[in-house]
């Protein structure tokens, strides 16, 4: 039987989840499960240009358009990165940025710990 991978949250990103509405809340979390029994997301796509293995499941519902970044290449967890309502078509170059950082921030810490 596999073994479901921890959820690291780096940054706020756990708190920014809570702070969806409801519906889109409940979406991020049956997916974030998904990831965590090694299957794909329902509606997802990969954001390679925050870091390599980076991915992005993309929730739209009545009340906006959310994104969950995350990334699920290590072994030993999936650290969700970022969680943010889209505003724009085009992910803000703020939401890449605190994405971008994250993920250095996660490389970082898994080279120290080696």
């Amino acid at each position: 039987m596999n073994q479901e991978k921890e959820i690291r949250w780096v940054g706020s990103s756990y708190d920014d989840l809570l702070a969806f509405p409801d519906e889109p809340r409940r979406q991020a979390g049956f997916q974030l499960a998904k990831v965590q029994a090694g299957l794909d997301p329902d509606n997802w796509k990969p954001f390679d240009g925050v870091g390599t293995g980076t991915r992005e499941i993309r929730i739209k519902e009545a009340q906006g358009v959310f994104r969950v970044m995350y990334v699920a290449k290590f072994v030993e967890a999936i650290y969700v990165l970022h969680c943010f309502q889209k505003q724009t078509q085009a992910t803000s170059r703020q939401d890449r940025e605190v994405a971008e950082a994250r993920y250095r921030a996660v490389a970082n810490i898994r080279k120290a710990e080696q």
